[in-house]
């Protein structure tokens, strides 16, 4: 924002490229962020589940559905066990008799058990299509979340962060929310259900099968938790890389011609590969340790599969006597087929949840990051004196209106429950103001000015001087360290800083236009305005004649920051957009400064007319655009070391003299 802070800002006002060990979304940064990850707190998954339960019906309906389908899929494996011993084997043995074969029942088995397959698949769409709204619908509560606390975070935040990174909140970050709740949270369930009641169909088919079951499933976790352990490590690392990138492309895009004006192109390759190698690096470890992870407990199931089949097999058939005599009993060859069929059944959602923890912990990962932009501080406000419409009565005495008059005044409320009202006026006043971006290091040191309603201040001087750090403070995008600004003689920290800000109109020199028409882009200043308002605002600083000539007028759509427009038609717009909003303080930060000489003639004249009344901050390297100023103000290193009209400091020759008449540019 300010020319004073050393922090490698584009022109854009957006992060510029810097070295990578230098930025703050780059690798220092990236191990900044996974130790805030591993020591995220332990609530959010109860945060997140809060937003889930918003759906809470919907939730019910997804478990009964689950646990219908886990009962069946147990269920079906006894079922194998019974059409075996009781038809299959049974109908085979009177075929080797030569007897009857009667199908009825094994009919009548078949249609049941299809029924139920078909009723648990109709289950499993029903959960899976809720989960899908539940899922968008989470998501697009946390976005709006999101968005909403993002416009009460203060300036600050956006100069110190990357605008990708805070991007990759919004995308990558949230896609593994979807991932979790609409893919992970109904497998969890899933599986945990199926555990459960495989467990209870295996103890009621043998309980020394189940023993052995247990055992091996000790193996496998300890397995699973070494291998998730590593992968869930580089997966919260892949999400901060992905931020990374993200932030590092926005800038490239965002800065493009200055990367091809300077020859940067094989430089920002060189820092794009090292920022792309990283997140190479760890989503490859990542899934390395997550590919893995299925094969080996698949193969582990395989082998406990072997076992069981290979102990079934005793109990059925070798070694009868000797198990019946130790107690252990004997297994129906229906049994075994069970009791193989469950263990798969079994080891399955096991194999299902390990390879869901590499999902929950980036999901987690992600829930941590966006926690972590909705847990920044709001721009605080302690503002009790608002801006509203006021009417005069024929005492000469201001009272509240609840229509717009053209008047506005300030609605003073004190403790004692008095109101008064003052007129907005426009008078500005710094009284001995220091201010630093960080505590200990002030980049203005005792500025004390005065502007009266009506009057022109120019502030001029060098890069770093402090200009734009002023206006931000008349704004309060940043609150001073000492001293006292006053607006019409009220203490700026009294006023609510959204009515402080509608007072003020601000041009400034990098221009912002968003996506809609040429209309919508004037009437940004002022929601309300009219069509006609709009116009007139553009014909007062001469934008009317070249909108004419757009393709559709005023309603000539713009996209892409307006890039079909020139950077002097794109500040006539910006110009206008302020001049709708009629304040009484406007700000012009460089606003003539990207238009040509002959452009800024014909916008000189309708800046004067804009200005005419009104109590202007003016911020210029050309000096031949503010001679005309009511008082002058040449600041160095944040102090004020000269004030008076152009004649006056010209006379003193000074250091306004030494810039005016050694180059009619400061820089």
């Amino acid at each position: 924002m300010s020319e004073n802070r050393n922090n490698n800002m584009s022109s854009s006002g957006r992060r510029h490229a810097a070295p990578v060990q230098g930025r703050p979304g780059g690798r220092g940064g990236a191990m900044a962020g996974i130790g805030a990850v591993k020591k995220m707190d332990k609530n959010t998954f109860k945060r997140l589940m809060q937003y889930i339960m918003a759906y809470k019906v919907h939730f019910i309906i997804v478990i009964l559905c689950i646990v219908i389908s886990a009962v069946i899929g147990a269920g079906s494996s006894i079922f194998l066990g019974k059409l075996i011993d009781n038809h299959i084997k049974p109908m085979a043995e009177a075929a080797v008799r030569n007897e009857e074969v009667v199908y009825t029942g094994l009919i009548r088995l078949l249609v049941f058990m299809g029924c139920l397959y078909l009723f648990s698949i109709a289950c499993a769409y029903i959960y899976q299509r809720i989960m899908v709204v539940v899922g968008q619908g989470v998501l697009k509560t946390i976005r709006d979340s999101m968005f909403e606390h993002m416009q009460t975070l203060p300036i600050k935040y956006f100069d110190t962060n990357a605008y990708g990174d805070i991007m990759s909140r919004y995308t990558n970050d949230t896609d593994t929310l979807r991932q979790l709740i609409t893919q992970s949270i109904p497998q969890l369930i899933s599986s945990g259900m199926t555990i459960i009641s495989v467990f209870v169909s295996m103890l009621l088919t043998s309980v020394w099968l189940t023993l052995v079951v247990i055992l091996s499933m000790v193996l496998i976790m300890k397995v699973t938790v070494k291998v998730a352990g590593h992968s869930g490590t580089f997966f919260m690392k892949q999400q901060q890389a992905l931020g990374d990138v993200n932030a590092y492309i926005e800038e490239m895009m965002n800065g493009q011609k200055v990367v091809k004006v300077f020859c940067h192109e094989e430089k920002s390759k060189k820092e794009f590969d090292e920022l792309n190698g990283e997140l190479f690096n760890v989503s490859s470890k990542a899934n390395i340790y997550s590919s893995i992870l299925g094969p080996i407990n698949n193969n582990l199931g395989y082998l406990l599969y072997a076992v069981i089949a290979i102990g079934g097999g005793l109990m059925a058939v070798g070694g009868v006597t000797n198990l019946a005599l130790t107690g252990i009993g004997v297994l129906s060859l229906g049994n075994i087929v069970t009791f193989l069929q469950l263990s798969r059944n079994f080891i399955n959602p096991v194999s299902q949840l390990s390879q869901q923890l590499n999902v929950i912990v980036m999901a987690m990962a992600g829930a941590g990051r966006i926690f972590q932009l909705l847990d920044e501080e709001s721009e605080k406000d302690n503002g009790y004196v608002m801006l509203v419409n006021a009417v005069r009565d024929e005492n000469g005495n201001l009272t509240e209106s609840a229509e717009r008059t053209g008047l506005w005044a300030w609605k003073h409320r004190h403790g004692n429950g008095t109101v008064d009202y003052r007129e907005l006026m426009g008078q500005v006043t710094f009284d001995h103001v220091d201010f630093g971006y960080e505590e200990d290091r002030l980049v203005l040191h005792d500025i004390t000015l005065y502007a009266k309603p009506g009057q022109k201040v120019a502030l001029v001087g060098a890069t770093g001087a402090g200009k734009t750090t002023i206006t931000n403070l008349i704004n309060r995008f940043y609150d001073i360290a000492d001293g006292k600004v006053r607006y019409d003689e009220i203490n700026i920290n009294k006023i609510c800083k959204p009515d402080l800000r509608h007072s003020l109109g601000v041009v400034l020199q990098e221009v912002n236009l968003f996506t809609g028409t040429v209309m919508d882009n004037i009437r940004y200043g002022k929601l309300d305005a009219t069509d006609e308002e709009c116009i007139a605002a553009a014909k007062l600083v001469n934008a009317d004649s070249f909108i004419n000539m757009l393709p559709q007028g005023y309603q000539t759509m713009l996209e892409s920051d307006g890039a079909n427009l020139s950077q002097g038609q794109r500040q006539l717009l910006s110009i206008a957009r302020a001049a709708v909003a009629d304040p009484p303080v406007m700000i012009l930060d460089e606003a003539t400064s990207s238009i040509d000489t002959r452009t800024e003639a014909i916008v000189q004249k309708g800046m004067d007319a804009l200005m005419q009344g009104r109590t202007v901050f003016v911020i210029a390297h050309r000096l031949s655009t503010v001679q005309n100023s009511d008082v002058i103000m040449v600041l160095e290193q944040g102090r004020i070391i000269e004030r008076g009209t152009h004649d006056q400091l010209i006379e003193k020759k000074g250091k306004y003299y030494q810039l005016y008449t050694g180059a009619f540019e400061l820089e």
